[in-house]
């Protein structure tokens, strides 16, 4: 399994996400520890993109 990889702060990569993706809201990118595959989930639904295409857009942020 790939593990979600996040350059630096986890809330700057969240607000660029909420930048670029408008209808994200604040508990749609909340990130718990171990629950990776859960916000993954959450933004899959919300933006319908495949949990891999989420993982190379999130790392490249």
């Amino acid at each position: 399994m790939n593990k979600l990889l996040i350059k630096g702060n986890w809330n700057e990569a969240a607000g660029k996400l909420k930048q670029q993706y408008a209808n994200l809201t604040d508990d749609d990118l909340l990130l718990k520890k171990g629950k990776e595959e859960e916000l993954l989930g959450r933004l899959q639904n919300k933006l319908g993109k495949t949990k891999e295409e989420l993982r190379k857009i999130i790392s490249k942020l």
